[in-house]
């Protein structure tokens, strides 16, 4: 718990806000960003003792006599506050980092991985809730945990995601169950290297000991090499091979036990079945019953904004895919459909490359792509004789891909792209395709 402390929050993003409320009673905070235009929540956080400045010179107001910084996740590691923060030795931690020092008795479950994070908290946090748990969901999927400290009581359960960019600053932050799903090649433009984007993502196993649990994916050779000299019990998942739960004859098995038909589960495809297992090893781990999880299979849909059904219009279907932020998660999508697709990409450029979906693209009749990396996406398209046309934005890209379409296509939003050339977020992102679809029709 912080006390008569004076502290730095940069970034006035969802966790950003909800850290400076927290520490507001008892601390001296200041909150900047480059822009806000929320008046609203300026006077909220003022009144509530919150210093906000809104300035492009952050580092002008930054000096060592702060105790703490408080860094928004997604702020780079080369930002002059930084630099300066690590200069003077200041402390830098995440909103995660700040909460956990909150929290009273509890058990955390972290989740993280290049994909399926998302999916996989969920449907964990399902498994807990249905079988009557007392239990929390937090972290990336869009809850930070500061906002969640007042309802969260002793012997109570939180199911948090976890990105790579809040795994960075952690420091007394453990967590009990830990769950890495897989590893690609993402974030590259944040970390500089694969190699120091996979030893990051090792940091969710910190303080870890041999009372806690690691659930991995024996399918990932990454995976395993980084994982071996964990102290954490291990429990492994695969889609391809025998693990402590695996695919056998269309079942999902459990220690040799039957927990489920793939035929009874909503969501289709590996990547989904491979998030499924993970999140029934954590259900386990809290001894929850087949019947429970079985019944939440049911009835799960999948998560908004992941290859989600958008809408069908004269025989073409909407998929809204937009928290394919990389490659790796398009070609996940891509591999969900068998019929033709028009694939609409793009957005924040950070470099990476499109070569990867080449193999995938055996389905996709037609690339629709916008925003910032639109003519590097041409330039890859013309190289390997797909059909494509540019356009500025989603919506232009949109109805460029309903006039291409015919009868029985797909037309599938997974951009392989961040959000932040024209949107503050992917939820942002995705929302708009479906307002654009939906007026569409």
């Amino acid at each position: 718990m912080f006390k008569n402390k004076k502290i730095f929050v940069l970034g006035m993003g969802k966790s950003g806000v909800s850290v400076a409320k927290l520490l507001a009673k008892d601390n001296h905070v200041l909150i900047t960003d480059i822009k806000c235009d929320d008046l609203e929540l300026i006077k909220e956080l003022e009144n509530l003792g919150v210093n906000v400045i809104i300035t492009k010179n952050q580092e002008e107001i930054f000096d060592e006599s702060y105790n703490y910084v408080v860094k928004n996740p997604g702020v780079r590691l080369d930002h002059p506050v930084v630099l300066k923060a690590n200069k003077f030795r200041i402390p830098i931690i995440t909103e995660l980092e700040v909460a956990y020092r909150y929290l009273p008795s509890v058990k955390i479950v972290g989740i993280t991985g290049s994909n399926g994070k998302t999916t996989t908290t969920t449907i964990a946090y399902e498994f807990l809730k249905s079988a009557g748990l007392s239990v929390h969901l937090a972290g990336n999927i869009g809850y930070p945990l500061c906002s969640q400290i007042a309802d969260i009581k002793d012997g109570d359960i939180i199911v948090t995601e976890i990105s790579s960019h809040q795994l960075v600053n952690l420091d007394k932050f453990k967590v009990d169950v830990a769950v890495l799903t897989n590893l690609y090649q993402v974030h590259l433009d944040f970390f500089g290297s694969y190699e120091k984007y996979k030893l990051n993502k090792l940091r969710i196993f910190n303080n870890q000991d041999e009372k806690s649990l690691a659930i991995l994916n024996s399918g990932d050779e990454e995976v395993c090499k980084l994982t071996k000299n964990l102290v954490a019990r291990k429990e492994y998942f695969s889609s391809k091979g025998d693990a402590d739960i695996c695919i056998k004859d269309n079942n999902i098995i459990y220690k040799g036990d039957i927990i489920v038909s793939l035929s009874d589960i909503r969501v289709k495809g590996i990547h989904n079945y491979e998030n499924i297992m993970a999140a029934i090893l954590v259900a386990k781990e809290f001894n929850i019953s087949d019947k429970v999880i079985k019944e939440v299979l049911n009835n799960f849909a999948g998560v908004e904004h992941r290859i989600e059904f958008a809408r069908r219009i004269n025989e073409r279907e909407f998929y809204n895919d937009s928290k394919a932020t990389n490659v790796d998660s398009t070609i996940t999508a891509l591999k969900s459909f068998d019929n033709e697709i028009v694939l609409i990409l793009g957005g924040l450029d950070r470099g990476h490359s499109f070569e990867p979906l080449l193999p995938y693209l055996k389905n996709v009749k037609h690339i629709v792509c916008y925003g910032e990396t639109k003519m590097r996406i041409k330039e890859f398209a013309n190289k390997n004789n797909i059909d494509v046309t540019v356009t500025d934005n989603l919506e232009e890209a949109t109805h460029a891909a309903y006039n291409i379409s015919l009868e029985g296509d797909t037309i599938l939003f997974s951009p392989a792209c961040a959000s932040w050339d024209q949107y503050k977020n992917f939820e942002e992102r995705g929302d708009e395709f479906k307002k654009i679809v939906s007026e569409l029709s």
